[in-house]
């Protein structure tokens, strides 16, 4: 799943900024990406670098041949490349020239490339104009990872690379049973607030429905928005937090229907009660002009102690550390349950692997683009991008005689109280049809009167449209 909206450069979310132009280009995959990337014959590389394997070099990396390398310059920021992965890449293969780029617009950037099959080494492909990852997967696209995760850790001695991820990380990323995408940062997701806001006003943080809106009503009463998030790039923020509550009254294969595009998923009663709950929300606690705002718009606003509650995934405290006024002290809780019939906890949370990189197939050499990834994956390279993002990774224990802020320390109170009890879904990554969709649908649920009823159907019958599409190859799990 991607992590987050705009680049930082134009005041964006984690450019994520999915519309405009681009958004043609990825609606399609059928018509646009598949017919263009589909290769074979004259499309299929011929050329690619590759050396002798060896106990220091398990994946056979020319360590002359250049690596091409794309981050998504956002929320995460891009100094964890230059100053942490890059480096540590070099440091094994001094005669390779890695170029790195940049871009906020994964998809204006990078789509003709890949269309023209030169594609560059490794894409972070996160971002709101992000490509559509199940689009390239079927068009054969993207690297095949299982060697990879085969392959020795580069700095844990005697354990794989899959060895030292936290459990789930290489499913998140597979399609179909193959590994093509790591998820590389471990995000937990929840409701963001100011601890210095709470213990100023003396308020705790709601477990119940009821305390939450009652908490909102207190909010609202000081003149503050007590529930927000942007409708211009980051609907899918609020969707999440929708399904998050579904998962909670009905159980994680709620989701997992919905992941599958099994019959009615979508007007399964806990789905519909959950867009009945935040619609509520929606119609009485939040401000209608957010619907126009971007993402750090709507953070400026909570940093200036105008939102009470802002729903988003561990990277927002980087994302805004220059906004941050000194001791704001970013904290965050799980979603309220719905009910004391939930069938689960209310310390359960969306928590999975995100951020997606991956290794061209068609690249010059997706070889080091693979080793660039045991890179990041090292204790090390973990390591590093925690000190520079603040937001955990999925390789474990890499945070072991971190000093970590506020933010992160809530984070990782709020996983370690979930416990076993996190999930999360993956139709947004394969199905882009669907997420082009539901931000809609989410904006008109939360800002503009829709209802309940009209957001599930909305979304059943986009997933049967996807679903009925002989074009859109199918992926389970």
């Amino acid at each position: 799943m991607s992590v987050t909206p705009d680049g930082t450069s134009d005041l964006t979310r984690r450019t994520l900024l999915r519309r405009a132009a681009a958004a043609g280009l990825l609606a399609t995959p059928a018509a646009g990406l598949l017919t263009a990337c589909v290769g074979g014959g004259d499309d299929e590389p011929t050329d690619q670098a590759e050396g002798e394997k060896s106990a220091t070099n398990p994946l056979g990396v020319d360590g002359k041949a250049p690596l091409e390398i794309y981050i998504f310059n956002g929320g995460l920021g891009t100094k964890y490349a230059t100053d942490v992965h890059v480096p540590s890449y070099k440091k094994s293969f001094p005669e390779a020239e890695v170029k790195f780029n940049q871009a906020e617009e994964m998809a204006t950037v990078l789509q003709p490339r890949f269309t023209s099959n030169e594609p560059p080494d490794m894409v972070n492909n996160a971002g709101s104009k992000l490509m559509d990852q199940g689009a390239l997967v079927q068009a054969g696209q993207v690297q095949d990872l299982t060697e990879l995760f085969d392959a020795p850790s580069l700095d844990i001695a005697g354990k794989t690379v899959k060895d030292t991820l936290v459990p789930g990380t290489i499913e998140q990323g597979s399609f179909n049973g193959k590994p093509y995408v790591l998820n590389y940062a471990f995000t937990v997701f929840g409701l963001w607030y100011s601890d210095k806001l709470f213990q100023a006003n003396g308020w705790t943080p709601p477990k119940t429905w009821a305390d939450f809106t009652a908490l909102l009503d207190k909010a609202k009463a000081a003149g503050k928005t007590g529930y927000a998030y942007a409708g211009a790039n980051a609907a899918y923020y609020q969707y999440l937090v929708i399904l998050t509550t579904a998962a909670k009254i009905g159980g994680p294969d709620v989701l997992k229907n919905i992941d599958n595009l099994e019959d009615g998923a979508w007007t399964a009663e806990p789905v519909k009660q959950a867009a009945q709950l935040w619609g509520e929300i929606g119609a009485k606690y939040m401000n209608k002009s957010h619907l126009g705002l971007r993402h750090t718009e709507v953070q400026l606003q909570q940093n200036q102690d105008q939102v009470v509650f802002y729903p988003s995934g561990s990277w927002l405290e980087n994302e805004q550390a220059k906004d941050t006024p000194a001791g704001f002290n970013y904290a965050v809780m799980p979603v309220p349950s719905a009910s004391s019939s939930d069938k689960l906890p209310q310390s359960a949370i969306f928590a999975a692997a995100g951020e997606m990189y991956f290794v061209a197939a068609k690249g010059k050499n997706p070889r080091g683009g693979m080793e660039y990834l045991r890179h990041m994956l090292s204790k090390e390279g973990a390591k590093g991008f925690t000190q520079l993002t603040k937001v955990l990774t999925v390789v474990q224990g890499a945070t072991e005689g971190l000093t970590i802020s506020p933010g992160l320390t809530s984070s990782e109170a709020m996983l370690q109280a979930a416990g076993a009890d996190y999930f999360a879904y993956r139709w947004d990554t394969w199905y882009k049809k669907m997420d082009d969709e539901c931000r809609a649908a989410t904006n008109e649920l939360m800002f503009t009167g829709g209802d309940a009823d009209k957001f599930v159907t909305r979304m059943q019958k986009v997933a049967d449209d996807v679903k009925k599409d002989p074009s859109i190859e199918k992926f389970k799990r």
